[in-house]
């Protein structure tokens, strides 16, 4: 700077610290690509903080999740399940349109927003608890009350729904519906709620996995339209499906709710996620297992 003017400093002492920082060549560094172990303990640190909230917390993230799966199952009741025609004359096309459009949305609020959906914690917080991030106790704590929460934000959608009188010109699809889930056989129910929560909580394991907005909402999309597409059973979006029929004239009892679907695929949807997902998982990629 010798030979500048007196009185003028070098451009180089008067710029600003960060107009110095080296961006892009070969100084950049790329984010690691994903794997399957990565992809393992970032669902075990979800759990574990999972399991570590308060009850006051998780009720209130699991009324939010309620309502959102809620909202999931009333689209696809809108859509895909008042097309009786089209369920008629091209069955297969109507389960893709049924799973395309709703579910897939409940479960992205829940998981880009934020919440505790009951279905998805059997898989996570099991991981975290089998991984020695969390107690049984905290298990109990996290199952109950998202299971609390998530009953009590479906019932409050399932009246606003009804409120609304949205679909009150196509009722007959959703009735159906309502009726068909209530009355099916204990095992049935129980099968089609561990395959439901297999690919539940797939969706919920790629999802935590993925770098960004768009990757979660693919890895979402997949499994959730499949389930639906599928025709199996998923405890969140039952206890909305089911008491929205039953505010609209199903004829189902308290009983066949509760006993007739509720529990056999809640049951299920608990193998589904503990033993096909966390356990599956934790015993390829635990450090647990794999030490």
């Amino acid at each position: 700077s010798s030979d500048l003017p007196h009185g003028r400093m070098s451009p180089l002492r008067n710029a600003r610290p960060n107009a110095l920082a080296v961006r892009g060549g070969s100084m950049s560094m790329a984010p690691p690509a994903a794997t399957p172990a990565g992809g393992f303990d970032k669902c075990v640190a979800l759990g574990a903080g999972k399991a570590a909230q308060s009850w006051q917390k998780i009720l209130a993230l699991g009324v939010a999740s309620g309502c959102h799966i809620g909202f999931g199952a009333y689209l696809a009741l809108s859509v895909g399940g008042s097309v009786p025609n089209m369920a008629a004359a091209n069955p297969g096309a109507q389960r893709i349109l049924l799973g395309a459009f709703g579910l897939p949305m409940g479960l992205f609020m829940t998981l880009v927003g934020g919440g505790e959906l009951f279905t998805g914690n059997t898989a996570v917080v099991t991981a975290a608890v089998l991984e020695g991030k969390a107690t049984w106790k905290d298990l109990s704590k996290n199952w109950i009350v998202s299971f609390i929460g998530n009953f009590a934000g479906s019932i409050l959608l399932a009246y606003l729904a009804t409120m609304s009188g949205t679909l009150s010109a196509t009722m007959g699809g959703p009735l159906n519906v309502a009726v068909a889930k209530s009355t099916q056989p204990f095992m049935q129910a129980f099968t089609r709620g561990i395959l439901c929560n297999w690919l539940v909580c797939m969706a919920v394991w790629c999802a935590t996995n993925a770098a960004d907005v768009g990757s979660k909402a693919l890895a979402i999309f997949l499994p959730i339209s499949g389930f639906v597409a599928l025709g199996l059973d998923h405890s969140v979006a039952n206890m909305f499906m089911i008491p929205f029929g039953m505010m609209n004239g199903a004829e189902i009892t308290m009983k066949q709710f509760i006993f007739g679907n509720i529990v056999p695929v809640t049951l299920g949807n608990i193998v589904g996620g503990a033993v096909c997902v966390a356990g599956l998982y934790t015993y390829a990629f635990g450090k647990k297992t794999s030490a």
